[in-house]
């Protein structure tokens, strides 16, 4: 069975995976489902939707965790302390931009919303700027993957009809591997900050 076949036979649920994978992070998903809109093997109106709405509600989940239980969490998984103190950093400098841009910094929005409960942002405050900041996300991962997809088409001509779709597939691998480097790598760099928080300092030497 072809993929274009799967999607028209069960186009609904990737909507849905959209949603949930937007919730929680999904930047690659959308730029690859955007280009399949182009293709026309999706709708893409219903894509951006379920990847703002997606988007808003997961850090809208993150914010209030943080709010309710931010120091219970952390007390039971220290080794994320590192990463809520570097976006905590952040929010103190210019909590309103951070806010409309922390999705767009690789390895912060896994704990920014929930540092931004943490910090007591004010809660109307934040739904307003996350409901405009996810906006603009959906609206530039899923219009680049479009774009990209139109820009293919053009150059590439006829021929990408027979082979688009193996390309799509490749691109796809691609990137999971790429996002699970890119985690694998995140969770070392936590590791070796939270070792080096915990290490006691070395008093100078002679004293």
């Amino acid at each position: 069975m072809s993929v274009e076949q799967l999607i028209a036979d069960y186009g609904t649920w990737f909507y849905v995976i959209t949603f949930f994978w937007t919730f929680l992070e999904g930047e690659t998903f959308v730029i690859i489902a955007g280009v399949a809109a182009q293709k026309g093997l999706l709708d893409w109106w219903s894509l951006f939707l379920c990847a703002w709405f997606g988007s808003f509600c997961g850090d809208q989940t993150y914010f209030w965790i943080g709010r309710l239980y931010g120091p219970k969490v952390l007390a039971k998984f220290p080794r994320w302390r590192a990463g809520v103190e570097g976006a905590l950093s952040q929010v103190q400098r210019n909590s309103t931009w951070f806010i409309l841009t922390f999705r767009f910094i690789y390895g912060v929005r896994n704990f920014a919303s929930f540092s931004l409960g943490m910090a007591r942002v004010q809660p109307m405050r934040f739904a307003v700027l996350n409901f405009i900041a996810a906006f603009v996300w959906a609206l530039s991962f899923a219009g680049a993957g479009y774009i990209f997809g139109e820009a293919f088409e053009a150059v590439a001509g006829e021929w990408v009809q027979g082979v688009g779709l193996v390309l799509l597939t490749c691109l796809a691998l691609f990137a999971i591997l790429m996002i699970m480097r890119a985690r694998r790598n995140g969770k070392r760099r936590r590791a070796a900050e939270a070792h080096a928080a915990a290490s006691p300092v070395e008093p100078p030497a002679g004293t």
